[in-house]
């Protein structure tokens, strides 16, 4: 059985995203801070971190001033550029995400109710942070 379904990473980096954006213009946040109030276990949210600062979403400052931050402001960060950051690109199904992977999909009586689901769900995710704190 197939189940579609946000994994834990994507939950913690969404969370994360969350926490960073209503801090957004004030002083950065320490990853312990965010750990503690997203209650997200440090080890997780530092591999979070890494991918969400790869994706070009979060900065990492070193120091004693340092800490971490959005890297763009809360409404231009889409919910789905986060969670595609971590979970990678979206789709509801193979022929979804490799066009010409099925064999099946000319003729497939279901496959432009995918493309019509997951079209739907792309829209959804481009909720930004700030609509969302």
């Amino acid at each position: 059985m197939i189940k579609i379904r946000l994994t834990r990473h994507g939950e913690y980096a969404i969370r994360c995203a969350l926490e960073l954006a209503r801090h957004y213009g004030a002083a950065q946040v320490t990853t312990k801070e965010v750990a503690s109030k997203q209650e997200i276990p440090i080890y997780f949210l530092s591999k979070i971190l890494g991918r969400l600062i790869i994706a070009g979403l979060v900065v990492s400052q070193r120091g004693a001033a340092g800490g971490i931050s959005l890297a763009r402001p809360p409404h231009k960060i889409s919910l789905r550029e986060v969670i595609e950051a971590v979970e990678g690109p979206l789709a509801l199904n193979k022929c979804l995400a490799e066009p010409g992977a099925c064999s099946r999909e000319a003729q497939c009586k279901v496959h432009p109710v995918w493309v019509r689901a997951q079209e739907a769900l792309l829209r959804e995710l481009e909720i930004t942070l700030d609509q969302l704190i």
